[in-house]
């Protein structure tokens, strides 16, 4: 139901872990995420630790989910003297391609404890339906 959108981009991620920078509103660094189905939700879990709820955003077009972060970094006065900096500051985004069987126009997102976790409900007719098989006699009841 979710496909990856540029297979170079996992290893940009990874490059950047090590290296501990982060991106540019032009280039903007990958986050990690977990996907999986959640009865009849599909269900992304993205660390977004340090983030602002206010500094997240996502959007929907078509069928290409679209988060965007920054994480900023802590204000701070003329005596503040950083003496490490290892946490990556800068613009994180990750697209998702979502397929026709999912109810876009139902998504839910909520951030808790630096996880935003957003909720994708599969579309009502995709969903797995019982199909009542009739007999002969029932047929007959319809017809006459």
């Amino acid at each position: 139901m979710l496909m990856r959108t540029d297979p170079f981009r996992e290893l940009d991620r990874i490059a950047q872990q090590f290296l501990g920078t982060g991106g540019t509103w032009s280039r903007p660094s990958a986050m990690p995420m977990d996907a999986y189905r959640d009865g009849d939700d599909y269900v992304l879990a993205l660390d977004l630790p340090g983030v602002s709820p206010e500094a997240i955003d996502i959007d929907v077009e078509r069928n290409m989910l679209t988060v965007k972060a920054e994480r900023r970094p802590v204000a701070g006065n003329d005596d503040v003297h950083m003496e490490l900096a290892e946490r990556p500051l800068g613009v994180f985004s990750r697209q998702v391609m979502l397929a026709d069987t999912l109810d876009t126009e139902n998504i839910r997102a909520d951030y808790d404890a630096g996880v935003l976790t957003v909720r994708i409900p599969v579309a009502e007719r995709a969903r797995a339906r019982k199909i009542t098989v009739r007999g002969g006699a029932d047929r007959k009841q319809l017809s006459g």
